[in-house]
């Protein structure tokens, strides 16, 4: 994302001062960051600590007076501010900085103009504002490092399980189509899938290092370019392969409808996945297993066991 330029507008009713260091390093790593601002009513001794801030980041701050109780006048100064940045056409996306779902509406209105929209904000920022994004980070990952191997799932809702089962469909999709999955080609598209999906939520710093702890999945560098594949547990795969040798063995030389083999395979091994052993098909994997061959009879396909 070299070259291009972003307006970073952050909500300080909303987001503490601690955050500005870590939040401009991040923002950096997607583009030169054109416009900083801040809104905030700067009368409020609440935003004494922004204040210390602002000179020594060349942060402009926007004066927005609260002129009514319990109305967010912050609100509708970023969010004219920010239609006349789109209108100005000058930026290549927005960073909105902000722990408020109200901003949620102004990020699709943005996506909807071609705009890139990074959303930051603390863990308990609601749901809506973070999957309105392009890309949502949490704060407090910006901040703390932990232990590799800790899953935090108060950090983040997406459970371990959920993303390795994700990503072995991701795989064989790809199998599917005679293509390999790039570790680039995960990452991006699980930030599709979950805007707010940052490997810093469960301890680790690096992808690949995340993934290579599910154990399913394993990674295979070839030259510059690192895949992602599946891992086959020849143990489980050498027992399946047995009991479907068995099956076919005993139903004779008629052999058994590949339906029925199917079903009782799956009955037996009821996490079973030929996507796990690189097939497709149930019979490309049952061609697989030694003395093993598949006829048709008709309409039917049927297993036989050959010597």
């Amino acid at each position: 994302m070299d070259g291009q330029c972003y307006a970073l507008l952050i909500d300080a009713d909303n987001v503490s001062a601690k955050y500005i260091k870590p939040i401009l390093t991040e923002l950096s790593k997607y583009g030169n960051i054109t416009y900083k601002r801040i809104y905030g009513d700067w009368t409020n001794t609440q935003h004494s600590s922004w204040k210390d801030e602002l000179l020594k980041n060349s942060i402009t701050p926007i004066q927005q007076f609260s002129y009514t109780y319990g109305k967010n006048a912050t609100d509708s100064a970023m969010i004219i501010d920010a239609m006349d940045i789109l209108y100005a056409k000058d930026v290549d996306g927005f960073c909105i900085v902000s722990s408020d779902s109200d901003f949620t509406r102004l990020v699709s209105r943005l996506r909807e103009s071609g705009k890139t929209v990074i959303g930051m904000g603390e863990n308990k920022t609601p749901e809506p504002f973070r999957k309105a994004c392009d890309k949502f980070t949490i704060l407090e990952n910006l901040l703390e490092e932990q232990a590799p191997g800790r899953a935090e799932e108060s950090r983040n809702g997406i459970s371990r399980e959920k993303i390795e089962d994700e990503v072995v469909q991701m795989i064989q999709e790809n199998q599917d189509d005679n293509r390999q999955t790039g570790l680039g080609e995960v990452g991006s598209r699980l930030v599709s899938l979950h805007p707010d999906f940052d490997v810093r939520s469960y301890g680790y710093n690096m992808l690949s290092k995340f993934l290579e702890e599910f154990p399913q999945i394993k990674l295979v560098k070839k030259g510059n370019f690192l895949s992602v594949t599946l891992r086959e547990d020849r143990g489980r795969k050498e027992n399946v392969d047995r009991y479907v040798m068995t099956i076919v063995k005993e139903a004779g030389k008629n052999g058994i409808e590949l339906g029925i083999l199917g079903s009782r395979v799956y009955e037996k091994y009821k996490d079973f996945k030929i996507g796990s052993y690189g097939y497709t098909q149930f019979n490309q994997y049952v061609k697989s297993i030694m003395h093993m061959k598949i006829e048709k009879d008709g309409t039917i396909l049927k297993a036989k066991y050959v010597e």
